[in-house]
């Protein structure tokens, strides 16, 4: 029963959040769509931001569990666009909000999971100072993660999925590429 209730309790936020900003949502609008009493709300969760962590937490945690290892960092990228698509105004009225650290953290979060792996993946059987690699990682986090951000800015409008395949098109064995340089260095 408690999971019930705690499913509902997202799921009616998000679907809040898919109607309204997220500074104007109370805890109020949660309990009397949900069909909950506020104690039964706060049992659960401090806050609304309490609630919003949660749920970029189940997130993760279900992209972190679905992939073992990536193929290519298109993959992943598509993994951590899959909530932002699936709710599109939720996730702009909170990445517009006193609340967009939290937006920016999950993107980092998953980002840096799947980009750790594939540097991993094409770094193979080259010796690569650790350094490097993550110099490596993180710069293709923070282009990744700038761009996201700047297509969330601009109201989510363009179709992200052929974007990154066209990315995916341009920058296709640069990962390796720099690798293979870096490793060179040694």
């Amino acid at each position: 029963m408690a999971q019930f209730t705690k499913k509902a309790i997202i799921e009616t936020f998000v679907k809040l959040l898919n109607d309204t900003p997220l500074d104007k949502i109370t805890v109020k609008d949660i309990v009397n769509e949900c069909g909950i009493n506020r104690n039964t709300f706060y049992y659960y969760y401090q806050d609304i931001y309490a609630l919003l962590e949660d749920i970029f937490s189940i997130e993760i945690d279900k992209i972190v569990k679905e992939t073992k290892s990536f193929d290519s960092w298109l993959d992943g990228c598509q993994m951590a666009l899959q909530f932002a698509l699936g709710n599109k105004r939720a996730v702009y009225h909170i990445y517009n909000s006193s609340a967009r650290e939290q937006v920016e953290r999950y993107v980092y979060a998953v980002l840096e999971h799947f980009m750790k792996e594939y540097v991993q993946f094409e770094r193979k059987d080259l010796k690569v100072c650790d350094t490097d690699l993550e110099i490596i990682t993180d710069f293709y986090i923070f282009a990744l993660e700038g761009l996201i951000f700047d297509w969330i800015g601009k109201g989510m409008k363009e179709d992200a999925a052929q974007k990154l395949e066209r990315l995916a098109v341009i920058f296709d064995g640069s990962v390796r590429n720099v690798i293979v340089k870096a490793s060179d260095k040694l």
